[in-house]
């Protein structure tokens, strides 16, 4: 925390924090006016937009899914299976996705030319970063999150279900009227941490599959960080501008978790 104090000084790596010039809150001033700022920002919430969309409610589902199966070998076996992705190393993940994308012999044009399909290198088209990012994050991390919900649900009443039955309800109206009220504490905490996440990608993902190409759309406020503090030696604006992305992060959350509080009664503190 201490080596914050770098993003209001021109830090030099030989004179060090106490001989380095302060400079005060020129290093953000040159972050906010980088002809950068407005993409690497764009890009990060887009990613975050689309992992809120499609990747945050997948661990929920999965959960149901898990708990509704009557045949229990099934389950434990897709739980395994859906979970074991998670560790396996992101670099060996991101090194499996740009196999299966290459242009020549990846997996995914292999197909598309056996159906008579035009080849399409993926990896430079700006526009099929973020669902290829988006795909890959779900595939590894949905089964890992799960078990938080899978954790919530095993803590909902039984009798509250066959109260259900007894009522007549359906297996979907199970779900809706008792799994997902039972859930939605766990849901609501979840959602508030997501929130945190808004402006903070799985940068190093971003950083072994985007290129220059790929910028447009790829690139984000991580990216940037890495390219100014150890490729451009400017430690001084690199920290600034995680320094903000943090800032930022913290600020969603406490007025994410403010605003849960007064609508569901349900938060964080």
């Amino acid at each position: 925390m201490g080596g914050l104090v770098i993003a209001f000084q021109d830090y030099n790596v030989w004179k060090g924090i106490a001989g380095s010039e302060w400079v005060g809150l020129q290093n953000f001033i040159d972050f906010v006016t980088d002809d950068v700022f407005v993409r690497v920002v764009k890009n990060t919430l887009m990613l975050s937009l689309y992992n809120i969309v499609f990747c945050f409610p997948a661990p929920i589902i999965l959960a149901i899914l898990l708990t509704e199966m009557r045949n229990r070998f099934l389950s434990r076996i897709t739980q395994t299976v859906t979970f074991i992705p998670y560790f396996i190393s992101l670099v060996v993940v991101c090194g499996m996705v740009l196999s299966f994308c290459s242009p020549s012999t990846g997996l995914i044009n292999i197909i598309l030319r056996s159906l008579g399909l035009e080849e399409h290198y993926f990896m430079v088209d700006p526009d099929a970063f973020r669902p290829i990012y988006t795909i890959m994050m779900m595939w590894r991390e949905t089964g890992f999150n799960a078990i938080v919900y899978v954790a919530a649900l095993m803590g909902i009443d039984r009798q509250l279900y066959e109260a259900a039955k007894v009522d007549g309800a359906s297996k979907w109206q199970q779900i809706r009227y008792v799994t997902l009220p039972g859930l939605m504490p766990t849901i609501v905490t979840m959602f508030i941490l997501q929130i945190g996440k808004l402006v903070k990608v799985s940068y190093e993902a971003v950083l072994l599959l985007y290129q220059p190409a790929t910028y447009e759309t790829a690139d984000v406020i991580g990216t940037y960080v890495y390219r100014t503090g150890l490729m451009e030696q400017n430690f001084g604006l690199a920290t600034a501008a995680g320094l903000f992305e943090s800032l930022i992060a913290l600020v969603l959350v406490v007025l994410s978790n403010k605003i849960s509080k007064k609508v569901s009664e349900t938060a964080l503190w």
